[in-house]
């Protein structure tokens, strides 16, 4: 989420929760500050769109649909892919349409944060993939595979 200008809203806190706030804070590298606002822009994002919450993930915190391991910009690649046919994706997900849609509203109202997402993915090519994560293994469809032998093998 990126700074825009800002407001100075005091508030008291549970001394537990302070203590937590600030763990949060050290882990992401954050002041305690930065964590508050952020828990609370995701806060008011959570009850401003169906379906969605977040999660820390290797990319940082992210925009997720709750109940599935999907980033929004995972959900908007699909929907891409699909021709912006929300019905087909759902359908490939085996998702209700409302949960495919709560995605598209929300990477409409914040296009530059899922647009970083999808051009990030973009640029992930599997060797950069395998650096990151040694045990990843790539797929390839079994007819990729075949066609692949094909073209390999002399005729």
């Amino acid at each position: 989420m990126k700074s825009a200008p800002s407001t100075v809203i005091s508030m008291r806190l549970p001394a537990a929760s302070g203590k937590r706030l600030k763990r949060m804070a050290n882990r992401h590298g954050w002041t305690p500050s930065d964590a508050s606002a952020r828990l609370v822009e995701e806060g008011l994002r959570r009850s401003e769109f169906a379906f969605i919450d977040f999660r820390d993930s290797s990319a940082g915190r992210q925009a997720c649909l709750q109940g599935s391991t999907l980033a929004v910009w995972e959900v908007m690649l699909l929907v891409h892919s699909y021709q912006k046919d929300v019905s087909a994706v759902a359908r490939h997900l085996k998702w209700p349409e409302a949960k495919v849609q709560a995605a598209v509203n929300y990477a409409g109202a914040f296009p530059e944060e899922i647009n970083e997402a999808l051009a990030e993915n973009e640029t992930t090519d599997f060797t950069a993939l395998k650096n990151m994560i040694p045990q990843a293994v790539e797929f390839v469809p079994a007819r990729t595979a075949r066609k692949r032998n094909a073209q390999a093998s002399p005729r």
